[in-house]
């Protein structure tokens, strides 16, 4: 349609039907792929998606995978994942990514059909209160019962997704909104002047705290998500404040990338299956500068052990992170990237370290902890060692420099502890809700993104069934996604859990009915491949590199391989069981010892 002019008429101010809104929106917005399922409800939405060249759809198998497609995709983008459901179950299924997209401060639009809002509290077909079943799971959400609302919900609803701490939202559509005629009105600067996060940290806290790090005797940084959430400026100013002020640096799972596993003063990982020295010298610390994380349980073990001699200065664009579970001594509200440019350039005019010999004794302590070799593991005579399947896959695959994502349990440790990340956003994983059957889905939500470029999802034999007929969706949209399995035939951490804190009581942790995952992979038309032999497995990972079409890689290792290192939980940081240390004994020991089970 043109006007006289030969000109497309401009998208504001026309009249349209709520679902041709949803289409026009969408592409204001830059929205580039959806993910989503159809049904009765959103069928107005979909006819216009049809109709429409501004988006690509990408059809999953599940609602669920919707979600954690959109998740993998914002996450490796930067962008907003979107995702299309229907009413009743399609919002429901939805939950579990919601919910997932929010502990991990994903940037997330979910837009549900609704029953006609008519039927509304009649117990109709398909009928779920999604708003208020959602709304502890996403930062907002709306009902929108008047057409002429709908435009102006769903630029506020991007708006609020993707600024302060990212997170999920979810826009409840009724058919009838979807069938009526309304106004469409286009984006507007701030779309809602009531939602304004704080973005510049407060110059006397910034100001002090740098003071603090130049003091500081024993320092460390200890980093998180939201270093990446904020942006490559964020990534690039935390790098240079590690090396004005010789800092070492550890990060949470989430935070992985945005300090370069390959950079000198990076520790590894720290937490519950962090490393030796980033956990000794969290502990050890007196000033701890937290950057974009929250101190979640996993990190923080027992909390009246936590960094006992600490000056703790938290920064976080989230003011509800900071006191929440750990009491800060320099709060510092505002944008990661922002705080950082500010102590930066006061650390570089402070001089950067005031005491050298301190800070040189600092880091020999730290080498005499890295000498303990705490991801050291026992060579596998009688197979593959999961460790070591995973060293294997980085070492092959890293001058792709591909894309990661995993499942949940122990390969998704082993992948933090051994695969070294040394750029953000190629690290997808699930770590505030430990979602089984996220890392597949985002790994065809990462393809989709980047289709020329190596992405794999290392995940469990458990795990991987969670969404395993995401391989149509991999096939239909020519994702070629590959599958690493390390199968153990367990569900992995949880056995471990039930043989260290259970008496090896092993409840229905062992899968007695697996499948045969090669020939599973063929009827979906993907590539199946299996290893048992060490001595093969580099030849077999080239091979699935190589392969132009989605693999699935059965990857048999060592069935009864625990993860460590491992806090057990509610120990401090200094109380960890290392792999030589890790016998049930000593296990059992410690908890007899508490009079307590500790999980």
């Amino acid at each position: 349609m043109t006007d006289d002019d030969g000109q497309a008429p401009a998208a504001d101010g026309r009249k349209m039907t709520g679902a041709e809104i949803v289409i026009q929106a969408l592409i204001d917005q830059g929205v580039e792929h959806i993910f989503g399922y159809p049904g009765g409800a959103v069928l107005p939405i979909y006819d216009e998606v049809f109709q429409q060249e501004g988006f690509r759809h990408v059809l999953v198998r599940h609602e669920q995978a919707a979600g954690h497609a959109a998740e993998g995709y914002a996450r490796t983008t930067g962008k907003v994942g979107v995702m299309l459901v229907t009413s009743g179950p399609g919002g429901t299924n939805a939950v579990t990514p919601l919910q997932d997209a929010l502990m991990d401060s994903i940037p997330l639009v979910c837009i549900s059909g609704q029953v006609p809002t008519s039927l509304i509290g009649t117990d109709a077909f398909q009928e779920a209160d999604i708003v208020g079943i959602t709304r502890p799971c996403t930062k907002h959400n709306w009902l929108v019962k008047d057409v002429n609302d709908l435009a102006r919900v769903i630029h506020e609803a991007f708006h609020i997704a993707q600024t302060g701490r990212p997170g999920p939202v979810l826009i409840d559509i009724p058919k009838d909104v979807q069938f009526a005629t309304g106004v469409y009105t286009a984006p507007q600067a701030m779309p809602r002047a009531s939602y304004q996060p704080k973005v510049q940290g407060e110059a006397v806290a910034v100001s002090y705290a740098v003071s603090l790090l130049a003091a500081a005797k024993k320092p460390v940084i200890y980093s998180g998500g939201g270093v990446i959430n904020s942006g490559g400026q964020a990534v690039r100013l935390l790098r240079e404040l590690a090396e004005i002020g010789d800092l070492p640096v550890t990060s949470t799972l989430m935070g992985l990338g945005a300090y370069p596993a390959s950079g000198k003063n990076w520790l590894g990982m720290l937490g519950m299956h962090g490393t030796y020295e980033a956990n000794m010298t969290m502990h050890d610390c007196d000033v701890m500068l937290a950057v974009g994380t929250r101190f979640d349980d996993r990190i923080t073990g027992r909390l009246d052990a936590f960094a006992p001699h600490a000056k703790i200065i938290h920064i976080d664009i989230d003011p509800s992170s900071i006191n929440k579970t750990v009491k800060v001594d320099v709060p510092i509200v505002g944008d990661v990237g922002h705080v950082l440019e500010d102590m930066v350039r006061q650390l570089r005019a402070a001089g950067g370290v005031e005491d050298q010999a301190a800070r040189a004794d600092w880091w020999q302590q730290i080498d005499r902890w890295r000498s303990r070799r705490s991801l050291a593991y026992r060579s596998g005579k009688d197979g593959i060692m999961p460790q070591y399947a995973i060293e294997r896959l980085y070492a092959l695959s890293r001058e792709h420099n591909p894309y990661l994502t995993t499942e949940v349990g122990q390969h998704q440790m082993w992948t933090a502890q051994y695969f070294g990340f040394d750029e953000p956003g190629h690290w997808m994983t699930s770590g505030g809700l430990g979602t089984m059957g996220y890392g597949f889905p985002a790994a065809i939500g990462v393809q989709i993104a980047r289709p020329d470029d190596l992405v794999i999802c290392v995940a469990g034999d458990a795990s991987i069934q969670m969404n395993i007929q995401e391989f149509a969706t991999a096939i239909q949209h020519k994702a070629p996604v590959k599958v690493f399995i390390l199968n153990n035939q367990y569900m992995g951490m949880v056995r471990q859990w039930q043989q260290l804190l259970h008496g090896n009581r092993l409840s229905h942790s062992y899968t007695e009915a697996m499948p045969d995952f090669v020939k599973l992979a063929q009827a979906y038309g993907a590539v199946g491949m299996e290893c048992s032999n060490p001595a093969e497995l580099d030849d077999k990972i080239r091979e699935m590199i190589a392969c132009d079409r989605p693999v699935l890689f059965d990857c048999r290792v060592i069935s009864l391989e625990n993860c460590f290192p491992m806090i057990p939980s509610g120990r401090a940081h200094n109380d960890m069981l290392l792999p030589d240390e890790a016998t049930d004994d000593v296990v059992a020991n410690a908890i007899d010892a508490e009079g307590r089970s500790l999980v």
